[in-house]
């Protein structure tokens, strides 16, 4: 299958290894992994804060950079950007687009997935053949939950890891306080949250907290090094693209440095 790679604006300034990692994975499982090199941000940012009429331009060069028939699936590491691109531009497009817009944004919502729906939905994949080490707790995002409705499929995919030690996260349905904006907007709110979700997390006893969003690994990891905890916190697709020959190194802990 040749699927179209989008990083996110998060995945392309701060967590890149995220974004290399899904391209490794399913490059490894046989795919055509292609990255439009004018690809920006999905919009979400602006849409989630009011500004609807502003991402135009954003959400139809999504569309333009996406829309190319040959790429079959369009893949991100990021259900809140996923979200975005299949029930925002559509709002979007229809108050202020056009219907070239329209007959855009609909096609390529059509074939938009996050890591985890691509794989098993679409793929028809459970077992990747990722191989890491490690007591790992995973964290469900609100988008990926609430918006996708992804379900247990990641946690299907890191079952079948060999090596792993897979621990349930404590109230995992609860929000992790991040919520972009919201995190400014409501500092306080937003820290009660994060320390909600820390002490569940570390009450596992997990070295590694993943997720599908960066954005919320950036909010728990954030926490977890402010204490020095020693819990990492890392990408799915890092753990999904670990290999025994080509193995996912874990940086060294806070609390060790």
């Amino acid at each position: 299958m040749r699927i179209g790679l989008f990083a996110t604006c998060l995945g392309d300034t701060l967590f890149p290894d995220a974004v290399k990692a899904t391209a490794v994975l399913l490059t490894r499982l046989g795919h055509d992994v292609v990255f439009p090199p004018e690809q920006t941000c999905c919009g979400q940012m602006h849409i989630n804060t009011g500004y609807q009429r502003e991402p135009v331009p954003l959400v139809r060069g999504f569309a333009e950079q996406f829309g190319d028939p040959s790429i079959e699936a369009v893949v991100m590491p990021s259900g809140s950007c996923v979200g975005s691109v299949r029930h925002q531009h559509e709002i979007v497009a229809e108050r202020y687009g056009d219907a070239a817009l329209r007959d855009g944004v609909a096609t390529v919502k059509a074939k938009t997935y996050e890591l985890s729906e691509l794989l098993v939905d679409v793929l028809g994949m459970t077992d990747v053949g990722a191989w890491f080490p490690h007591r790992v707790t995973y964290h469900p995002t609100c988008h990926s939950l609430r918006m996708l409705r992804v379900g247990d499929k990641p946690l299907t995919l890191l079952r079948a890891v060999d090596g792993i030690d897979l621990v349930e996260l404590p109230e995992a349905d609860a929000c992790c306080g991040f919520g972009g904006t919201f995190a400014v907007k409501n500092a306080d709110t937003s820290a009660a949250m994060l320390q909600d979700k820390m002490h569940n997390v570390l009450s596992t006893g997990a070295d590694v907290c993943t997720a599908g969003d960066s954005s919320c690994l950036m909010q728990i990891g954030g926490g977890l090094s402010r204490i020095q905890a020693g819990t990492r916190t890392l990408h799915l697709a890092q753990i999904l693209a670990s290999t025994r020959t080509s193995p996912c190194v874990l940086p060294e802990p806070e609390a060790a440095r």
